[in-house]
């Protein structure tokens, strides 16, 4: 397969013109495409401003970003106001405010990524790219991103391909990835789809529309389930949950609480029950059990306390 890759300044000047603020807008084919799109996720909610997540995700698969004419075309589906898509747009880094690359790929950078190699290979690919965070390769194919986790830790260290996973990665396997990226050769991602889709494509999917690839290769590698081939050759279970599926015993209401002076039954505990591990309960309700508890000078305290709740 041959990406060829939109190059940033080509992208820009495809959606604004020197001199306006806004792009001009769809043509008349792309709008009625993008309305019919947006009426079958309208369709899946009970009210039209809850799709606007997947909406978004529907204009960035158009422009490769989430751009002004993607926003105005949003609020006029939606019925809301262009400040209203504007300020969720800008709150979830997954909607891109300017042109992306081809490719997203995420560098995994979080703790346990980071101690495994993450940072090394973060700083081997901000080198050998020559972009930082959310910066795009002059060819347009590479958009490099700072990620905090990519909830993976049993692959550590993780890089992602517009969320494909490419698991236990080296400095050396990142640059080779991305070359092959910038290429146009195929890549095939560890778990997961047989093959790496575009930025654009991804972003369809995201936007609910199937591609077809989701039941594609590996879903859980070795790591993953290791516990469970461990607890199978060794007879391990669960032990059964305490009372499991008794249901609790019907309060008598003609019970009466003793009377323990300790003031009201906590939370979770019949009235007149011993207090149960893990049940709410106040300090002041714990009975006195060390030397400190019992002494003058605590009997003193709790008595000025009770003086001061009554005053």
């Amino acid at each position: 397969m041959s990406v060829e890759h939109e190059p940033v300044q080509d992208a820009l000047l495809r959606t604004r013109v020197d001199g306006e603020r806004h792009a001009t807008g769809y043509d008349d084919e792309t709008r009625a495409r993008l309305a019919a799109d947006a009426a079958a996720i309208v369709a899946r909610y009970p009210q039209a401003r809850s799709a606007l997540l997947p909406m978004l995700h529907l204009v960035q698969s158009q422009d490769g970003y989430v751009s002004p004419r993607g926003i105005a075309f949003c609020a006029a589906e939606l019925g809301l106001s262009t400040a209203e898509v504007s300020a969720v747009a800008t709150f979830y880094t997954q909607f891109k405010r300017h042109p992306n690359g081809t490719y997203t790929v995420g560098v995994c950078t979080n703790t346990l990524c980071a101690i495994m190699g993450g940072d090394a290979i973060w700083e081997e690919l901000t080198e050998h790219l020559g972009v930082g965070h959310d910066e795009t390769t002059p060819d347009g194919a590479i958009t490099l991103e700072r990620v905090e986790c990519n909830a993976a830790c049993d692959y550590a260290p993780v890089v992602m391909v517009n969320w494909e996973f490419f698991d236990q990665q080296t400095p050396a396997s990142a640059s080779d990835l991305v070359d092959r990226l910038r290429e146009g050769v195929p890549v095939a991602p560890t778990r997961g789809a047989a093959s790496v889709c575009t930025f654009k494509q991804m972003s369809r999917v995201l936007a609910g529309f199937s591609d077809g690839r989701a039941d594609e290769g590996v879903g859980a590698g070795e790591p993953t389930v290791r516990g469970t081939v461990l607890a199978r050759e060794r007879g391990w279970s669960a032990p059964a949950y305490p009372d499991a599926g008794e249901p609790p015993a019907p309060l008598d209401e003609d019970a009466k609480p003793a009377a323990t002076g300790a003031g009201p039954t906590p939370a979770g505990q019949q009235p007149g029950a011993d207090p149960k591990v893990g049940a709410e309960q106040s300090s002041a309700q714990h009975a006195p059990s060390t030397p400190a508890d019992t002494s003058d000078e605590a009997a003193g305290r709790a008595q000025r306390s009770d003086d001061a709740k009554e005053s």
